[in-house]
């Protein structure tokens, strides 16, 4: 059954422009090097933004943005890109982390984490952990200001930055102010929806990126919450959310019941779900439901920063 006449006809020429891929093992390393020549592509905007390509110890590489007017001790987002855990580069964000650079007067680190098959969970996570710590323990010197390092992502990234919250919880470090998820994939035990996942990111897609990441089939009885978040059992303690998705998503329904989740652990959470609107909707600009959403994501942004 096509769920197309639920999707926002807004969104319908982005949606009948796109091309589906299909994932395999072999055919990996031509994805990455087509995503990359289409990153590399894109004609930034032109903003009074500066980025600069940071290595840390792993080594790992970061993205780093920021105002170039901009003086004193900045809050920060550490990003994590979205890509399915198998795919994806910092640089396919970059024009949206000029623009929330400008916009919001932040900086911005945007992490290359080692990617599955070749670096199964929880690799990710851990490049995560440790691109937050030396964003703390190196915050004078990057002019950020320690009490106010955020995370954000989206789809595998979000994945990751939930994981990332239960990390730095369970071992009592550094604590990231709050985390930012948009639609993120955080279940392994995703199920199918009749009215949800038909566009995009469709379950066999998922299924690809979830055994590539665990090194087994999904839905094993002891899978990490570092690998899938919604697998944690506590989730008191955690900083506050942000959780955006499309009703047509794939992930509607494990996005709600972790949101749901969390509001019964004691967590603050902010939730948005956009009707009409499947996975990855708000990178085709134009439509009303993409502008509402891009404006919800950023005022979120901006409150769990400056208050």
């Amino acid at each position: 059954m096509s769920t197309k006449h639920l999707v926002d006809p807004e969104l319908l020429p982005a949606l009948e422009a796109f091309t589906p891929i299909v994932l395999a093992t072999e055919n990996l390393p031509a994805l990455r090097a087509a995503g990359a020549q289409a990153f590399a592509a894109i004609q930034p905007p032109d903003l009074p933004v500066t980025v600069e390509t940071l290595t840390i110890p792993g080594p790992l590489r970061i993205l780093a943005y920021r105002p170039a007017a901009a003086t004193g001790a900045l809050p920060a987002i550490l990003h994590l890109h979205g890509g399915g855990y198998v795919l994806g580069a910092p640089e396919m964000m970059d024009t949206a982390n000029r623009t929330l650079a400008h916009e919001l007067g932040c900086a911005i680190f945007a992490l290359a984490y080692r990617l599955a098959p070749e670096t199964p969970a929880p690799g990710a996570v851990e490049d995560a952990y440790a691109a937050l710590n030396y964003l703390s323990a190196h915050a004078a010197e990057l002019h950020i200001d320690p009490a106010r390092i955020g995370i954000k992502g989206e789809s595998a990234g979000g994945g990751v930055a939930a994981a990332l919250a239960l990390l730095a919880r369970d071992r009592g470090g550094v604590q990231p102010a709050f985390q930012h998820l948009v639609y993120p994939m955080i279940d392994e035990r995703t199920q199918a929806h009749p009215f949800a996942g038909e566009f995009i990111w469709t379950p066999e897609l998922n299924q690809f990126g979830w055994a590539a990441l665990l090194g087994h089939a999904p839905g094993a009885p002891h899978t990490s919450p570092y690998a899938a978040a919604a697998r944690a059992e506590n989730l008191a303690g955690l900083p506050p959310a942000y959780i955006a998705t499309g009703a047509l998503d794939l992930f509607v329904e494990e996005n709600l019941e972790y949101a749901r989740r969390l509001l019964r652990a004691g967590v603050a959470v902010e939730l948005h779900v956009y009707p009409g609107a499947y996975h990855g909707f708000d990178v085709f600009a134009g439509a009303r439901v993409v502008t509402t959403a891009i404006r919800d994501s950023t005022e979120a942004l901006r409150r769990a920063m400056y208050g």
